[in-house]
């Protein structure tokens, strides 16, 4: 679950920024006084996460809307199918259509997509991860949205784990002092991964003491031999230019984690619509 307060907080930037100074068009067309009733509907097939995001969006803006009826994030959902029902002033619906559905369609996407990946590589040990590649300001969404899908945090950002990559290596002179200096300077509760690009490199992780390895856009025949090399001695984690069409491939490698930044920065939106029903308006 996510945080209320961190809910509300990104709803309050995300209304202020759309609404600015007033909503004109529903100002200039209503009077204020119409009530009725509001359905979100799904357009295709999908996940759904972020219901509880869009029924507060809602309520931010006007906390007498009633919602009847809303299903639970993480339910597959079929193309028609509604996904809340709800009703009040409709002013205040109308201001915040936009901004509620931008907020479900996204994490419903994510979520979607995300469930794709866990089930391409179902049956192998292959866990599916996201990475930092997210909207900024959105990270906490766009990573509840990945693990409603099914998939995992890689980690949530540069404060809660060190890895290691290929800059920092560069401007560390090597992969071995990197984590030498690493291992000084962290609390001894994290671990260091390392990015790696082939065999000499992962020998030299291991050796330097990595407590994981990254494969970074390795064949998957490298990744083979990398994962018997390791033999299980520290956790190994796929990444780089991964996709539908690759990831059982990778999977079936032996790794024991396979990073997807396309979960969260290429991610289509769900296709949802709200729709006022004509029949219960007053």
């Amino acid at each position: 679950m996510i945080p209320r307060h961190a809910v509300h907080r990104l709803i309050r930037f995300a209304l202020a920024e759309d609404i600015g100074p007033g909503d004109v068009t529903t100002a200039s067309v209503l009077t204020g006084q119409e009530t009725g009733t509001a359905m979100a509907v799904a357009k295709a097939d999908m996940i759904l996460a972020g219901i509880d995001v869009f029924r507060e969006t809602f309520l931010f803006l006007d906390p007498n809307i009633r919602f009847t009826n809303c299903l639970e994030d993480g339910r597959e959902i079929r193309r028609g199918g509604i996904l809340a029902e709800f009703s009040g002033g409709l002013a205040g619906i109308l201001t915040a259509e936009r901004t509620a559905l931008n907020f479900l369609q996204r994490m419903s996407g994510i979520a979607s997509m995300t469930r794709q990946y866990v089930q391409a590589v179902a049956g192998t040990r292959a866990r599916i991860l996201d990475t930092r590649k997210i909207v900024p300001g959105l990270r906490i969404l766009d990573k509840y949205a990945v693990r409603v899908g099914g998939g995992g945090n890689h980690r949530f950002a540069l404060y809660d784990g060190v890895l290691i990559k290929d800059n920092h290596i560069t401007a560390a002179g090597g992969i071995t002092p990197a984590i030498e200096r690493t291992r000084r300077n962290i609390p001894h509760t994290l671990k260091i991964e390392v990015e790696v690009k082939d065999m000499d490199e992962v020998r030299e992780a291991l050796a330097a003491g990595a407590d994981a390895v990254m494969l970074d856009n390795m064949a998957p025949a490298a990744m083979s031999e990398a994962v018997r090399l390791i033999d299980g001695r520290v956790p190994v984690e796929a990444s780089g230019n991964v996709t539908l069409a690759t990831v059982r491939q990778i999977a079936e490698t032996g790794v024991d984690f396979i990073s997807v930044g396309a979960l969260t920065h290429s991610v289509a939106a769900a296709d949802i619509s709200l729709l006022i029903r004509s029949d219960r308006l007053s």
